[in-house]
């Protein structure tokens, strides 16, 4: 199987015929008896009817395994059926809440109402509209609080039960629950019904006029309804800079320098292809691209192409080869000689560290420091994503994506908002198509409004050498047929972690100093995943945690490292604004040249490039 990469421009990069992930996809992604050593799907027409029966299924079911749920549901079932102690304690546990419960409800018609029994988690709002806490919305409220303990004690992991099948299944009737809140029902929550009264219903006509837009967009152009208001090129992603290399997998821009004086060292970000790059080039006041060129820094980024179906075979590692390794070969020809600060983010961070491994194995010397933003490089505690994924599971998304040749933005949006069901489904329903409002448009939200897709090949290599194998930090991972180790890395570090991450939890990203022993600085930072990193100085109710490893010290885990941390407030991009002028050479040269067009490098058009404005 044949992927041409072609190269527009490019510093010593020619067109490539190559055999994506030839050397680094694992024998256990070669199934005998289906994928054939050309590459091509076997004419077994019973795997093929297999194949396509699962894929179907899998469009109806947004790529969740069903076998996936029964599995999880059956071993916590017949686990349960065996754990008469655990039964009494369910019991007890229930009829401890109904008694408190009904001695409330005694108390409350007799004029005598104490504390409520339960009450909701600071950090869940679904109930702070007043009406919860009056007669009877409250016993409503009480009783959705008492099912969803209930049930948390229900799921618990019993002994002998598997752990993850425990966790699905508490995610499972967590999504259950979540559905049939009171609070989504129109005829039992007081904020839509008071909003009814007072507004004649003009509310309930409002959101069906939401609703109307919302599936006429998704019919029309493949998403819901957009205020317009941000649009890339116009006022995001609007720093000035050059796309001075494309090829079929990405653009690299290069930016115009905003100082008269630059460090030496430019700075290349790789971003996750599982959004678009202009998250770190939102508005001018909020670009991470544009704080870095204010200060000195040369900047070069990589824009990865939205994946189209017959993507499908392009590789993991291609996009190493094609997307990092030609990017530091280009800045190799625009400042001969420099070495790179290397900063990803996300599954970019991920392929940055591979990268720089890699580099160190091959005695490869042109990085001169290694940044991972919410990025794991072990994916054993890789947060609540891990819920989606085992050998079923896996299989079950690889036919999906088999058939559709690319797994769809939709189809992963949705794993995302399962996530946060109360705050991305929920609660949006209720405001939007129930109390007749529309969220105010922000750059953030147009951002994760703009989706992009992930190629069937590269996916199904990530998710099982990642998620499924977490070969990466066990050993295991090989670059062109040999094993790399993170521990090979002679730069230094800086990583980011944000409170908040669902994506990338920063117990996870913090296990990077486990594998590595070279200066490291870690940030942890308030927000989650995207907006912690989004977090420009001036912002209001900002803070971070920073500590520092030496070589040689020892290992701190995460939870004693945390009250021996640093707290201090801003942005923590100072922070690394600092650190990168600490780990650059020179502080006082001419900024570069834009492009190289004696290296093959001419400009081929302004920032932000074409590849971004593909949907």
């Amino acid at each position: 199987m044949n992927v041409h990469v072609r190269t527009e421009a490019g510093a010593g990069a020619a067109p490539i015929d190559q055999k994506a992930g030839e050397q680094t996809a694992p024998a256990s992604t070669v199934r005998p008896g289906i994928e054939t050593e050309q590459g091509h799907w076997s004419s077994n027409r019973y795997d093929t009817m297999d194949r396509l029966s699962r894929a179907t299924l899998g469009r109806l079911t947004q790529g969740v395994s069903p076998n996936a749920i029964m599995a999880a549901m059956f071993d916590w079932s017949s686990h349960l059926a065996r754990a008469p102690g655990r039964q009494l304690e369910l019991a007890e546990e229930a009829w401890n809440l109904t008694a408190q419960l009904y001695a409330h409800a005694v108390m409350s018609v007799f004029g005598r109402q104490g504390p409520p029994p339960l009450d909701a988690a600071p950090d869940d709002h679904r109930f702070d509209h007043s009406g919860w806490s009056a007669p009877p919305f409250e016993y409503l409220k009480l009783q959705q609080l008492a099912a969803e303990r209930w049930w948390s004690l229900a799921t618990r992991e019993i002994r002998g039960m598997s752990r993850s099948h425990s966790r699905r299944m508490n995610f499972v009737m967590h999504q259950v629950l979540e559905a049939a809140s009171p609070t989504n029902n129109p005829f039992l929550n007081p904020e839509i019904i008071e909003r009814t009264l007072k507004s004649n219903g003009s509310n309930l006509a409002a959101g069906a006029g939401n609703l109307v837009e919302d599936v006429g967009g998704k019919l029309l152009n493949g998403h819901a309804h957009r205020s317009g208001e941000f649009e890339v090129g116009r006022n995001l992603a609007v720093t000035p800079g050059e796309v001075i290399l494309r090829n079929e997998l990405m653009e690299l821009i290069q930016y115009r320098p905003l100082t008269g004086e630059v460090g030496r060292e430019p700075v290349l970000i790789v971003p996750a292809w599982i959004m678009k790059y202009y998250i770190m080039d939102l508005r001018p006041q909020n670009s991470l691209v544009r704080y870095l060129l204010e200060r000195g820094h040369s900047v070069f980024m990589i824009s990865w192409r939205n994946p189209t179906p017959d993507m499908r075979d392009i590789a993991f590692d291609t996009y190493r080869t094609h997307g990092v390794m030609q990017g530091l070969s280009a800045i190799d020809a625009v400042v001969p000689g420099a070495k790179v600060h290397l900063c990803g983010y996300c599954l970019g961070g991920t392929l940055a560290a591979i990268t720089a491994a890699t580099m160190a194995r091959e005695k490869d010397g042109r990085l001169a420091s290694l940044t991972l933003l919410a990025a794991q490089t072990d994916f054993a505690e890789a947060g609540e994503l891990m819920q989606f994924v085992d050998d079923s599971q896996i299989a079950f998304l690889e036919d999906l994506m088999w058939d559709q040749g690319v797994l769809d933005a939709s189809q992963m949006a949705g794993a995302f908002r399962a996530l946060r069901p109360s705050e991305l489904v929920w609660s949006r329903m209720v405001r939007e198509y129930f109390l007749g409002e529309r969220d105010g448009e922000n750059d953030l939200a147009a951002w994760n409004a703009d989706p992009t897709r992930m190629p069937y090949r590269m996916h199904s290599e990530y998710l099982r050498a990642m998620f499924l194998e977490n070969r990466l930090s066990a050993g295991r991972y090989a670059v062109e047929g040999r094993i790399i180790a993170l521990r090979d890395i002679r730069v230094p570090l800086f990583i980011v972690g944000t409170e908040k991450d669902h994506i990338a939890p920063w117990r996870s990203v913090y296990k990077a100093h486990l594998f590595t022993d070279v200066p490291t600085t870690f940030i942890l930072t308030k927000g989650g995943h995207n907006s912690g990193i989004v977090s420009e100085p001036g912002r209001a109710k900002r803070h971070y945690r920073i500590g520092t490893r030496n070589p040689g010290d020892r290992y701190l885990d995460p939870d004693s490292w945390l009250p021996r941390s640093e707290l201090r407030e801003g942005s923590w991009w100072t922070e690394w604004d600092r650190w990168l002028t600490a780990e650059s050479s020179e502080r006082n040269v001419l900024p570069p040249r834009i492009g190289a067009p004696d290296r093959g490098l001419a400009i081929l058009g302004p920032a932000p490039g074409s590849y971004v404005l593909e949907s």
